[in-house]
């Protein structure tokens, strides 16, 4: 087995991971191309490590990456628990290392689940991100005492060299939701817009008694008023309305 001090992270990763930024299709895709950059860098000849990194956003579910299914199972570990090493890294922006999972007496409970999963001695390293957005790299060995110094001193350049695309990813991920949802907004609109007109004319009404008659029937129905509004528009057998959007 190769010694400690061999592992060292790629030196063309910075180059690579921009790579991803740019191909991956969404912010969960480059986190597990991540992981997966992490493991190769990270592991040694005969001694592969298992890595995993969960991600924290606003309004948003966690999101939990990994370099393997077996990294994945025991990263849910993470999300069945108030405090764990990974959360308590992500947040305090620290890093909190496990040398043995039977001797750690900070969380008894995810200690107890990871040795279930078989696994003895943990690493989690808190990404430098933006606001309010936190991400951890978590790193799991069946191996007690796996991180010694020299194996820390990578690890934290790993992420020091990487958090940088990460934030650029998160950055990215943000910018598409926000158009996605404009587009949402705006289709929404058109056709709710086309509804008032419809019953304006059919009804002889102004624009304000149009949209009461539309959120009225919306309430009636117990229904979106997006969706009666549709139907209002499908009635005229022109089928749904669409709205150009150059985003």
């Amino acid at each position: 087995m190769a010694s400690e001090s061999t592992a060292k992270p790629d030196t063309s990763i910075t180059e690579r991971l921009h790579e991803l930024v740019l191909n991956s299709s969404d912010v969960e895709d480059f986190l597990n191309e991540l992981a997966q950059v992490a493991a190769r860098n990270l592991s040694e000849p005969g001694d592969e490590m298992m890595c995993a990194i969960t991600l924290l956003r606003q309004r948003k579910a966690a999101t939990v990456a990994s370099s393997s299914a077996e990294a994945k199972a025991i990263a849910q570990v993470e999300c069945g628990f108030s405090g764990t090493p990974g959360m308590t890294a992500s947040t305090v922006q620290e890093t909190i290392h496990i040398p043995d999972a039977q001797r750690d007496g900070r969380w008894p409970d995810y200690s107890s689940a990871v040795l279930a999963q078989g696994v003895r001695s943990v690493l989690a390293l808190p990404f430098r991100l933006e606001g309010e957005t936190k991400a951890a790299l978590l790193l799991y060995s069946r191996r007690p005492e796996r991180f010694g110094p020299r194996m820390l001193e990578f690890a934290e350049d790993f992420v020091s060299q990487t958090s940088l695309a990460l934030r650029l990813a998160v950055r990215f991920a943000h910018y598409s939701e926000t158009a996605a949802n404009l587009r949402a907004t705006l289709e929404s609109r058109t056709v709710i817009d086309m509804a008032v007109g419809i019953i304006m004319a059919q009804n002889r009404c102004s624009q304000q008694d149009a949209f009461d008659i539309l959120k009225t029937a919306s309430s009636t129905r117990n229904s979106k008023l997006h969706d009666v509004a549709a139907a209002v528009v499908n009635s005229l057998g022109q089928g749904p309305a669409h709205t150009h959007y150059d985003g």
